[in-house]
């Protein structure tokens, strides 16, 4: 069967020719963020039976074109020093969509963001996911869309309304002598975050008990002296024999200290001093220490320039101000396919459903069973390239083998046609 045996061969150099082609494909994405091998399965075709007997002599028709798998397994983390880099351990992807509008899937973390602001994948597609609200609040249980990062804004300033002080009062200071007396300076900031200093001044009346006032210069209002600080506040705090504060007591935890009048135009302050924190428990104490102030806290802040924005673990973009202060302004979504296998790679580290392809979960990462999402590493190819250097030997042996059927088969038909002769 010379003929048979020229077309079984021919079809075993074409499946391992496309064999080699997957394995060059692989190997030309070795370092390829986030590529994913594929594999190769052979199958033979329907076999025939020869003479009289059912199935006792059988022989096939070769092979078929091979199936290709792409393999989604975990790739390695490699850190990197870019701030938007993003790499998924464990099952998911992210969701991209495409200029067309197209939903695309990707396991490349490699982002950047545009001129206007969009998160962007390394070609361009738009990352998704949930982006700040006006309110200021990342609602991840909407709609996905394309994730807007601020880019060379300001931060709003934000006026004052409470402050804190951690301190004690030296109880064996004498009654109008040097150590009798202590001053402290807090910053708060108006509603323009123009910063204003107000000067707490704590003096000791009698054992247990100290008057305070509250001034700010007088250059920062507008009816006030400049070089003269005008009093917002005075009132008296007095301790147990534990030195304990007793009064105010926590139902007059809040210290109002008003300042109409600023200079800068600012809406007027109206700080509440608070001398008790979360579980209720006095911060100011009167032991035998020198006096002094160990912690102070308020909620105000001046306007801040925006100095960089970040990935950070969890798929959260962060944004960092010139203040210090860091703010979420979006979520990186991630999409669960429960067969990865039947997506179809369109190129640019990029898949799309086909019609096998089973309804993406779309959701917050490490949650559904989706992985997670670290900030400043990338996944690398999976690519081994000893099993595909292996396997284009292997490959290449096979192509050779059959080479030599086609030979022999076409000396075999040479002979049979001399038979004739």
């Amino acid at each position: 069967m010379p003929f048979t045996s020229f077309s079984s061969a021919l079809s075993a150099l074409n499946a391992n020719t496309t064999a080699i082609d997957v394995v060059g494909n692989n190997l030309a994405n070795l370092s390829t963020t986030g590529f994913k091998a594929s594999a190769c399965a052979f199958r033979d075709l329907v076999t025939q039976s020869l003479g009289a007997g059912l199935g006792e002599t059988q022989v096939g028709f070769g092979t078929g074109v091979p199936l290709t798998t792409r393999q989604f397994t975990q790739g390695a983390l490699q850190a990197t020093s870019g701030v938007l880099d993003a790499a998924i351990q464990g099952d998911g992807f992210f969701v991209l969509q495409d200029s067309a509008g197209a939903q695309l899937f990707s396991r490349a973390g490699n982002f950047h963001v545009d001129a206007t602001g969009h998160l962007l994948s390394a070609a361009g597609d738009a990352v998704q996911g949930w982006t700040q609200d006006a309110t200021g609040i990342v609602n991840t249980n909407g709609p996905v869309g394309p994730i807007s990062v601020p880019v060379g804004t300001l931060q709003a300033p934000r006026a004052t309304q409470n402050f804190s002080l951690d301190m004690n009062l030296n109880a064996a200071a004498t009654v109008g002598s040097t150590d009798g007396t202590f001053s402290y300076p807090m910053e708060v900031d108006d509603s323009l975050g123009t910063s204003h200093v107000l000067t707490l001044t704590f003096n000791k009346t009698g054992g247990g008990a100290w008057d305070y006032s509250v001034s700010i210069p007088g250059e920062d209002l507008s009816g006030g002296t400049p070089g003269t600080p005008s009093v917002l506040a005075t009132g008296q705090l007095t301790f147990d024999s534990s030195g304990k504060l007793t009064s105010p007591d926590v139902t007059g935890r809040l210290i109002n200290i008003p300042a109409a009048g600023l200079v800068d135009g600012a809406a007027d302050l109206n700080v509440n001093w608070d001398l008790y924190n979360a579980n209720n428990a006095p911060r100011l104490t009167q032991f035998a220490q020198l006096s002094a102030v160990s912690a102070n806290g308020q909620d105000g802040q001046p306007a801040a320039q925006l100095v960089r924005v970040g990935l950070s673990d969890g798929g959260k973009i962060l944004a960092q101000y010139s203040n210090g202060q860091q703010t979420v302004v979006a979520q990186v979504a991630m999409a669960g396919i429960r067969n990865p296998e039947s997506l179809i790679a369109v190129g640019d580290n990029n898949f799309e459903s086909s019609s096998l392809t089973a309804t993406p979960a779309v959701g917050v990462p490490n949650t559904g069973g989706r992985g997670k999402i670290l900030g400043g590493e990338l996944e690398a190819s999976t690519v081994d390239i000893a099993k595909e250097f292996t396997n284009m030997i292997v490959y290449q042996r096979g192509y050779e083998a059959n080479g030599k059927v086609v030979n022999t088969a076409d000396q075999l038909s040479q002979d049979t046609m001399n038979l004739i002769r």
